[in-house]
């Protein structure tokens, strides 16, 4: 039986010790990327920015939840870091079922 491993990270950002909302969003475009649609006399187009999380392949659970590699917890502990006293963090080794790894797999994270 093969047991594999990977990081279920859980953050929470304290609203209130952001300057701003555009700082707050700062902190949540660099993690997961971002849409912006430019509308123009003569069309709308749509640029994707990437994120962290582009870089690193995961698993959203929710907002402040997601899964990765344990190879990959150093990059996303560091860019947390930068943002120290305005979000909180933990992190979680957890062992998958067979069901999570072959999903998983799929999405390339493992």
């Amino acid at each position: 039986m093969v047991i594999r491993k990977a990081v279920l990270v859980s953050f929470s950002v304290r609203s209130d010790m952001f300057d701003s909302n555009y700082e707050r969003n700062k902190f949540y475009r660099g993690l997961y990327g971002w849409r912006q649609k430019i509308k123009k006399s003569y069309g709308e187009y749509e640029y994707y920015k990437s994120g962290l999380l582009d870089e690193v392949p995961f698993f959203k659970v929710n907002k402040s939840l997601f899964i990765v590699a344990c190879k990959d917890i150093k990059l996303i502990t560091e860019y947390i870091d930068t943002w120290k006293h305005k979000v909180k963090y933990n992190i979680f080794e957890i062992i998958l079922t067979p069901q999570q790894i072959k999903m998983l797999e799929e999405n390339d994270v493992l």
